[in-house]
């Protein structure tokens, strides 16, 4: 995938965050408050503005240009913004290894959106980035999450007790992984 764009389906396409997507992230935000509310940090009034978006946007170009994270908007074809991707806290040295976060629109859901786009994500994670290994998080009772992770090829590998901060309390979130050279773990199949 190269970092311009990647078409997930007929609607929408993959890019990286950028200037000037303040205005639209600020709409796609508004629109899913509710919907985001129980699964995020509790936001800000200011949160929801395009100009803490904008400012948002310049400092996911700095972190991909540093190489410490490479976050995506999912487009649709009208041009407003219906879902994240967020590859964070990229570490390389021994680990070679990132945190996968991810949202979709509340509109878009269960259509196979996220599924195709943690696959493009995690494809480009290992293909471009050579990274070793994702890992993601969710609440214990997203499972909506976690049926995207396991139709992905993430495996689960432990909980982690009051891992964040979410919807304004120290909650438990189920971890997963999965392992993006050959060979894979014997656990694991591949996509």
């Amino acid at each position: 995938m190269s970092e311009s764009q990647l078409r997930l389906d007929a609607e929408h396409i993959l890019r990286p965050v950028g200037r000037g997507d303040g205005a639209a992230l600020a709409r796609a935000y508004l629109a899913n408050r509710e919907h985001l509310a129980p699964w995020e940090p509790t936001r800000a009034a200011s949160f929801f503005t395009a100009e803490f978006q904008e400012r948002h946007a310049q400092e996911c170009e700095a972190d991909a240009a540093s190489g410490r994270s490479i976050r995506f908007v999912i487009e649709s074809d009208d041009g407003e913004i219906r879902g994240r991707m967020n590859l964070n806290n990229i570490v390389r040295g021994a680990f070679w290894s990132a945190d996968l976060g991810y949202w979709i629109d509340v509109s878009r859901l269960r259509r196979g959106l996220a599924s195709r786009a943690v696959e493009r994500v995690a494809a480009y994670a290992g293909e471009e980035l050579r990274l070793h290994r994702l890992q993601a998080a969710t609440l214990l009772h997203n499972v909506g999450s976690q049926r995207v992770l396991a139709e992905s090829g993430f495996e689960r590998i432990g909980l982690a007790p009051r891992y964040l901060r979410i919807a304004g309390e120290w909650q438990d979130h189920l971890l997963f992984q999965l392992l993006l050279e050959e060979p894979l773990s014997p656990r694991q199949e591949r996509p």
